[in-house]
């Protein structure tokens, strides 16, 4: 029974990575876009509904799912792993998931969340000694690669990596729990990373967005929008996902 549980695991997997390039043909986070994108975190979602959650902010206008994933080590925080990034997956076959490993040894967890359904896998440097060749396996399995830095750390630690990361992610507030206030210090790297990459590449911010300051976000450079609360705790998903988006 282990056996043919296992042939089945592995097929589903085969299967997630097909779709995964397939839809990378013309990705997300890899060309130009026409204002910002909006990913609602689930890490504020009602997970007793959490299908209807997604299904409900995607029809209200989001352009992909932003899916926080923390180990309690190198964030104070524990949260998701692969087996929820596969249920939004089931639930949305065709919606743009978005994983912030917010974890320490991010390579370990490439291929679980890719095979879960992953289209875009960023991580920390501050976690990883070779944050170009982890970008660059990350491609190779069939996802778009982030880099992400915490507010404590420099843009210019990010130089080196601005030919080859699909996204650049600044967190806006300090990682690990939702619906803290927003660090203005974010804005300054990312005009001064949007100013060295190309339009087909993504600088997303995280953390305290709001529809008071994401004209500001936008203003900066920013393309690529993430929010937790703001949304999930509205009730009103579609007014603030266009208030977000600047409508």
């Amino acid at each position: 029974m282990a056996r043919r549980a296992s042939g089945v695991a592995v097929r589903a997997a085969a299967g997630a990575v097909a779709s995964h390039i397939r839809s990378l043909k013309s990705p997300l986070f890899r060309r130009a876009v026409d204002g910002p994108l909006i990913g609602p975190s689930i890490l504020s979602a009602d997970f007793v509904k959490l299908g209807d959650e997604v299904r409900a902010v995607i029809k209200a206008g989001a352009d992909y799912i932003h899916v926080d994933v923390m180990d309690g080590h190198f964030v104070p925080n524990l949260s998701m792993g692969p087996a929820i990034c596969a249920a939004v997956r089931r639930c949305a076959p065709s919606v743009w998931i978005d994983v912030h490993l917010m974890i320490s040894n991010p390579s370990d967890f490439i291929a679980p969340f890719v095979a879960a359904g992953a289209n875009n896998i960023t991580f920390h440097i501050e976690a990883q000694r070779n944050p170009a060749a982890l970008i660059r396996s990350i491609q190779s399995q069939g996802a778009t690669a982030g880099i992400a830095i915490k507010p404590q750390t420099p843009w210019t630690a990010l130089k080196s990596l601005f030919t080859l990361a699909d996204v650049f992610l600044v967190m806006s507030v300090h990682p690990g729990f939702s619906g803290q206030k927003f660090l203005q210090s974010a804005l300054p790297k990312v005009r001064a990373i949007r100013q060295r990459i190309s339009d087909q590449q993504r600088v997303e911010l995280d953390g305290g967005v709001t529809m008071r300051n994401a004209a500001a976000c936008v203003g900066a450079g920013c393309d690529a929008l993430v929010s937790a609360s703001e949304i999930f705790d509205s009730g009103a998903y579609a007014k603030v996902i266009s208030a977000l988006r600047g409508k």
